[in-house]
């Protein structure tokens, strides 16, 4: 069975969200087993067959909304008619529409309105968290950030996200306060901490009802693709839809 770890964030029962493991899946060498990502060099043969295993294990209402993801802050609205369209977050309003992100160290983050009417996924690597992808995100659900709740997928953790000071500056510019999520090192760099970046930013938008976080890709597990460890590897996907109850 294709690994499956569902997020826990208090959203209504109608709202299914969670993401994958690399484990259940038909990919061999460095994308094994459940490389779910159509675009790192894996046979195409087997990235259409873990889609498959993935759809038919969680039961999904529809074929997700995959992303053709450039780390930028376009939002995608799924009416049941875009295919891959490139974009690094997307929305849905209706049960049935199932979004994806995939991510191998980068933030996954998935939004519910409080009364499981609207959803959203997002994903934030450093590039998009700096440059608006969540503000992108919650302005395209038209809810104001006390009706919504955020979910924080696994991603690379501190200890293991050394940038360079473009990066720290891309954050601190604009909010002197996200200094204290990056820390100095010994080689004259920084410890970036992308879920405390991200929580800053979902607390300026008035999101208070924040989960997960705190899971590293990269360091003291196998059970999740990074590409920080492994340069050449899969991706994880992280689904979000309105449905039954579960």
């Amino acid at each position: 069975m294709p690994g499956w770890v569902p997020a826990e964030f208090g959203a209504p029962a109608t709202v299914h969200a969670g993401h994958t493991t690399r484990t259940g899946g038909v990919s061999t060498g460095p994308f094994a087993s459940l490389n779910l990502a159509s675009h790192v060099g894996d046979d195409p043969g087997h990235v259409r067959a873990n889609r498959a295993r993935l759809a038919a294990s969680l039961a999904l209402p529809d074929e997700p909304l995959w992303l053709r993801q450039v780390h930028g802050t376009a939002v995608a609205v799924h009416d049941g008619t875009a295919r891959e369209p490139e974009a690094d977050a997307a929305v849905a309003f209706e049960p049935g529409r199932v979004l994806a992100v995939l991510t191998a160290d980068c933030l996954p983050v998935v939004f519910a309105a409080r009364d499981g009417g609207r959803i959203g996924i997002a994903h934030a690597g450093w590039r998009g968290l700096a440059g608006g992808v969540l503000e992108a995100t919650v302005r395209a659900l038209g809810l104001p950030g006390p009706e919504l709740r955020a979910w924080l997928g696994p991603a690379i953790g501190p200890a293991a996200f050394e940038v360079g000071p473009e990066v720290r500056a891309a954050f601190v510019a604009p909010d002197p306060g996200a200094a204290g999520a990056l820390t100095a090192n010994a080689r004259g760099r920084w410890q970036a901490d992308l879920y405390s970046l991200a929580r800053r930013r979902l607390a300026a938008l008035g999101i208070a009802a924040v989960a997960g976080g705190g899971e590293c890709t990269c360091l003291g597990t196998s059970r999740y693709y990074s590409f920080r460890r492994e340069a050449v590897t899969g991706r994880l996907a992280t689904l979000a839809w309105i449905g039954g109850r579960r």
